[in-house]
């Protein structure tokens, strides 16, 4: 597996010294093109590049759909042939411009204030109106089948996980990567590439926390409810209430915080809402 290695280790406790083996994280750099042109490159966990490319134009506002690649591949290093960290997207129209297409929230150090951030993402993203509801028990069951399904981070407990249910808490997609925010654009690439799955009747769960840039890119594929076992950012808080999204964090046994749109949250034996 691309994914993971093993490495000498010297474990050390109060009572043992052994030398062992450990598996690790694999942590390589991916350069992403469009139509040749260099867009990003990122820190990844090799693993399902193409979903992670797709998804990071999506989410970006690159594209809009799947009908807009023309072709991807990998570009061979000629240095290091079997090297695959350069994937280029080719889009059906190859005179599109890079310059003129580039989100400004997609540097975090660009020096918006939250408000200004809004406004952009308003000019770009549409209002999320599902009426998906989903009950209070299924959300609490959703941590744990998550860890059920995070075969690598059994292994190495070094890797973030991001994962779609459907409102039966049905376990949809799950992909992992060393950044939380290249597991969610691989998540979401894969959605997007798989073309039969309604993400407006989805639940998306991270590992991590959920800040802003995860809420935008959950917007950016129309994803109603996001959830996460540790807490939101209070972008994130105000980005889903702007935007019609439910935001849960905290959600660990039976107690979480539902931040916005508490109305997609079922309590099922009171018969009503939150």
């Amino acid at each position: 597996m691309r994914g993971l290695t093993r490495v000498q280790v010297l474990k050390l406790d109060e009572k043992h010294l052994q030398h062992i083996e450990d598996d690790v994280v694999v942590e390589e750099p991916l350069e992403i093109r469009v139509n040749g042109e260099s867009f990003s490159v990122t820190m990844r966990t090799p693993g399902d590049d193409f979903d992670l490319a797709v998804g990071l134009l999506w989410t970006e506002g690159i594209i809009h759909s799947a009908g807009e690649i023309g072709t991807i591949a990998y570009c061979p290093d000629e240095e290091q042939p079997e090297l695959r960290n350069i994937v280029n997207v080719g889009l059906v129209d190859r005179g599109r411009k890079l310059e003129s297409l580039r989100r400004l929230w997609s540097n975090s150090s660009c020096g918006l204030c939250g408000k200004a951030t809004l406004e952009s993402i308003h000019q770009a993203c549409r209002r999320i109106d599902s009426g998906v509801r989903v009950r209070y028990d299924i959300l609490c069951a959703l941590p744990s089948r998550l860890r059920q399904a995070q075969l690598n981070f059994d292994r190495t407990g070094g890797i973030h996980a991001a994962a779609l249910f459907d409102p039966s808490g049905q376990l949809l997609l799950l992909r992992e990567d060393l950044g939380r925010h290249n597991a969610v654009d691989k998540l979401l690439g894969a959605a997007l590439r798989g073309g039969t799955m309604r993400l407006s009747e989805t639940v998306m769960m991270v590992s991590g926390r959920l800040g802003f840039e995860i809420a935008q890119k959950a917007l950016a594929a129309g994803v109603p409810i996001v959830v996460s076992i540790s807490a939101p950012s209070s972008l994130a808080i105000e980005l889903g209430k702007a935007f019609g999204m439910t935001v849960i964090g905290f959600l660990r046994g039976p107690s979480m915080n539902v931040y916005t749109h508490a109305e997609r949250v079922h309590r099922a034996n009171s018969g009503t809402d939150v």
